[in-house]
């Protein structure tokens, strides 16, 4: 990546550090009392809940237990759901539980393939699964390499795919996650993107300065940009059993904590956190959204004090680090 384009980044995320609580102007937010807020998606057009459905939750369940907690989260007012084809049977479960509210959510698909053929036909595989004729958005899945990146912009790379898809009516928005910054910056710099989904959490925003020169770059795109790991409390600590079997880190599961987590995240002009993939954690953030206040300073600087404290799952750089 060019020195001027980090130098660019690096100049925003500093001015959006100095002025968190970062305004939420930048998001047009539809709020009632007892329901969860709604905001609006970038320059879609789009509204979402700011609780996401994160559908790695329902790897490895029955279709009764996945049917009941899409009506959970669809009767508390979610309308947003993220799935993809490396999640295991997630599609197989989600795609008959979500049928028949199709029409009235957002349904976001990704791919980890990095090559036109395999993305083509993953995306296909993905739509008979979740048994629909196309996803409202389909996203690269956890972009993360330098590797990766030129593999996806080759001339038979993944992205030629995506354009496609969206002239076949397939998919109506195009987006990227992403798991390193160098690889979120590289991807925002080569290609109009509509979203990004990223990590956005507490401690390694402040301990690992990691995501303040993404969002600040994506802000200025006016992408729609969608959270990760708000509920993330850190890396399994060594010898603890592993209660959520499906999640590579340790949620957040204390009310009082996963509160504060999702203040922190959704107190940037973030569309909508994802949820862990453990059933707990869903239940809990439905339960807690509609108390959703942004944080005010002295809680900002708690929460800066706390994050020197706890082990990170990300940090910035990496490139250049192996």
């Amino acid at each position: 990546m060019k020195r001027r384009t980090f130098l660019k980044g690096a100049a925003s995320a500093a001015a959006m550090l100095a002025c968190f609580p970062a305004t939420l102007s930048a998001v047009e937010r539809e709020t009632t009392p007892g329901r969860i807020e709604r905001r609006s998606l970038g320059r879609t057009g789009e509204k979402l809940s700011l609780i996401g459905f994160g559908s790695l939750m329902l790897k490895g369940t029955t279709p009764e237990v996945a049917g009941q907690l899409v009506r959970e989260a669809i009767e508390a007012g979610v309308n947003y759901f993220d799935v993809a084809p490396s999640y295991g049977d997630a599609e197989e479960r989600l795609g008959p539980a979500l049928e028949p509210f199709r029409k009235d959510v957002f349904l976001a698909c990704k791919t980890t393939e990095r090559h036109q053929a395999g993305a083509t036909a993953e995306l296909d595989r993905s739509l008979a699964h979740l048994r629909t004729d196309h996803v409202d958005l389909y996203q690269l899945h956890a972009v993360t390499t330098r590797q990766d990146v030129e593999a996806i912009f080759s001339p038979d790379g993944a992205i030629h795919a995506f354009t496609a898809a969206k002239k076949a009516g397939k998919v109506r928005f195009l987006g990227f996650s992403a798991h390193s910054v160098e690889a979120a910056m590289a991807l925002m710099d080569r290609f109009d993107f509509d979203t990004i989904l990223f990590p956005v959490n507490y401690a390694t925003w402040n301990a690992g300065n990691f995501g303040p020169q993404v969002l600040a770059r994506a802000q200025e795109k006016r992408m729609g940009i969608l959270a990760l790991k708000a509920l993330a409390k850190q890396p399994w600590p060594r010898g603890t059993p592993h209660f959520a079997p499906n999640c590579w880190y340790e949620p957040m599961t204390d009310p009082a904590e996963a509160l504060q987590g999702l203040r922190f995240t959704l107190s940037h002009p973030v569309t909508a956190a994802v949820t862990p993939a453990y059933p707990p954690c869903l239940q809990l953030a439905l339960k807690l959204a509609p108390q959703f206040t942004p944080l005010k300073p002295d809680e900002v600087d708690a929460i800066k004090r706390k994050a020197m404290s706890v082990g990170l799952l990300f940090k910035y750089p990496q490139w250049g680090q192996a």
